[in-house]
């Protein structure tokens, strides 16, 4: 499933096509997809103008002009590309993309078509107003951001205090923390030196303040996002960026789906370990990880 990175770039890929245009049609090709569209989905958004994408954990948020958002989900396989009338007449299609998955298209007032694409049919839409978006079941319980500013070794500590889960948990807990998943967090715990093992409230000191660790690991898990979103993501096997190019963040994984490789930390000497927590796959290094 896409991952924090993975819909940020997205967003980023979609908002200079997307935002300050109208959606002049809507093309929706069958009832469902996770779960059934809303309600006159097409009538309700046809004729609307996008004045903001944003995101929110792993959805993306159009503001529109009649204070409603549609919200979009990727599920398993789910993706947008963007298609220009190149020569007038002629949309040009992406390679590796089955036009049979092609499940919604956006024509925009500037001429442009934004194309939904979902293969296993495990991404959704919504259509949600703006003043009751934090109170939906589906944002109520989401947690803190970890690319906003609040995020940091002070704000981990207040979620993880008293807890005994183990860590790789804690931060996989979308209730505390937006949007990270599994790839992500085996990457941050291996650049902080911490076992996924080990006591999310191993992370706090007795007065209620972050340690060393905490601060350490709040810093490498934003920049191991950051890193991964200017990397367009990681392909493994659905995600493409808009312009229908592969991640390549792949390529930098140091621990993830990496079982038996010789861990890169200088001087380490260890090997990296898979383990299964919670029915998912952790990669680590048992040598310094600790």
């Amino acid at each position: 499933m896409p991952e924090l990175p993975e819909v940020e770039t997205v967003r980023r890929g979609l908002a200079p096509a997307l935002v300050g245009t109208r959606l002049v049609s809507v093309d929706q090709r069958r009832p469902d997809l996770r779960f059934p569209f809303p309600e006159n989905f097409v009538q309700r958004l046809t004729g609307r103008r996008v004045d903001a994408l944003s995101r929110r954990a792993k959805y993306l948020l159009a503001d529109l002009d009649d204070a409603q958002v549609l919200v979009m989900h990727l599920g398993m396989s789910g993706s947008f590309r963007i298609e220009d009338e190149t020569p007038p007449g002629n949309f040009h299609y992406l390679k590796a993309k089955n036009a049979a998955h092609d499940h919604v298209a956006f024509g925009l007032s500037t001429g442009k078509r934004i194309i939904y694409n979902d293969p296993r049919r495990f991404g959704f839409m919504q259509i949600i107003a703006r003043a009751e978006l934090s109170a939906h079941p589906l944002f109520r319980n989401v947690g803190l951001e970890p690319l906003g500013n609040e995020f940091d070794g002070a704000a981990l500590a207040r979620l993880f205090a008293g807890k005994a889960a183990p860590l790789k948990a804690a931060l996989l807990d979308q209730t505390l923390i937006a949007g990270l998943g599994n790839i992500y967090v085996c990457e941050a715990l291996h650049r902080a030196g911490l076992s996924p093992r080990r006591a999310a409230g191993s992370l706090v000191r007795k007065n209620g303040s972050p340690t060393d660790h905490a601060d350490l690991l709040a810093k490498v898990i934003r920049e191991v996002l950051e890193e991964a979103v200017e990397a367009g993501g990681s392909s493994l096997r659905d995600h493409r960026q808009t312009n229908g190019a592969l991640g390549y963040f792949q390529h930098c994984f140091r621990v993830y789906d990496r079982e038996g490789a010789p861990c890169p930390r200088e001087g380490c000497g260890g090997v990296i370990k898979r383990i299964v927590q919670s029915g998912r796959s952790s990669f680590f290094c048992g040598t310094c990880q600790k």
